[in-house]
């Protein structure tokens, strides 16, 4: 039996989260309250139904506060029982949160007469860090569509196989800023750059003219290297310590040349090890990774 407890902010893709794995074979419940997973997960392990053998929770801040902060030992024990019980907690920066109401024009859970939007987002923050800190894993949809949520799920979650880990290298522009999911991060501007290259300007790290640029450069062969050896040495620590999902940010300047660049190589690299190795582009639009 498998468990995924999904929470996070309101307006950050909960429900998104939710409804992918419904159709990824899931049974899913919304809004359900603590107190009442145990009874799902004992409920399930009765059931001779196979269709109860993968389910998905939601869990969110209209649970009572002392709940939620005893969230975290409930999910310990259920682990300690041999479950594949899994946290998955989905978070948005205040801006994005605050124009994603605006454009739905939905009310918030905790808002009301007295509890403006901002002041209720807040609230749910402070309310949902027990849950964010125990979660495995911790996604930022401030600069992600649904289309591409909808995929992080079913890559990282659905087809990840229980004890194995799922490795994610993920480019960024630091003009843009850093993503609020990543474990580590590494910053790679002071490599020689290929946006000064007219010809390479407008092309990414993916491309074949930039990364022939990017080789050729020594700093560029040591910087990757000394990055790879320092995840070498530590991931096998991670695995041991039972960690479902790391993710790993490289960032240069626009996020269109060098971390791209880097991403790749290293996800190369450690793909000969570890089953579940991914790779996400923020700064590059689908039309540029196709082309």
């Amino acid at each position: 039996m498998r468990l995924i407890i999904v929470s996070g902010l309101s307006g950050s893709g909960k429900s998104v989260a939710l409804n992918m794995l419904e159709d990824l074979g899931y049974y899913c419940i919304d809004n359900l309250p603590v107190k009442l997973v145990d009874n799902v997960v004992a409920n399930a392990k009765q059931s001779s139904d196979q269709s109860n053998q993968k389910i998905a929770v939601g869990i969110d801040a209209r649970n009572r506060a002392e709940d939620l902060a005893g969230l975290p030992e409930l999910i310990g024990d259920l682990k300690k029982s041999n479950l594949d019980c899994e946290t998955l907690f989905i978070h948005a920066d205040d801006g994005v949160l605050l124009n994603r109401y605006s454009e739905t024009r939905r009310r918030h859970p905790l808002s009301n007469d007295a509890t403006g939007l901002r002041e209720a987002i807040s609230l749910e923050r402070k309310i949902l860090a027990p849950v964010r800190n125990a979660a495995d894993l911790v996604l930022d949809t401030s600069r992600t569509s649904v289309h591409q949520l909808r995929e992080i799920v079913r890559q990282r979650i659905d087809q990840r196989d229980a004890g194995r880990m799922s490795l994610l290298f993920q480019s960024f522009g630091y003009k843009h800023g850093i993503p609020g999911d990543a474990d580590y991060v590494f910053d790679v501007r002071c490599l020689p750059n290929p946006y000064w290259e007219p010809t390479l300007r407008d092309l990414t790290g993916l491309d074949q003219e930039v990364i022939e640029f990017l080789e050729s450069e020594e700093s560029v062969g040591r910087m990757l290297g000394e990055i790879g050896n320092l995840l070498q040495t530590w991931l096998p620590e991670f695995v041991r310590e039972n960690r479902n999902y790391l993710t790993v940010a490289i960032g240069c300047t626009g996020g269109q040349h060098r971390s791209v660049y880097i991403c790749e190589n290293l996800a190369s690299r450690f793909s000969n090890e570890y089953q579940s190795v991914l790779t996400r582009h923020n700064e590059i639009t689908e039309d540029q990774t196709t082309a």
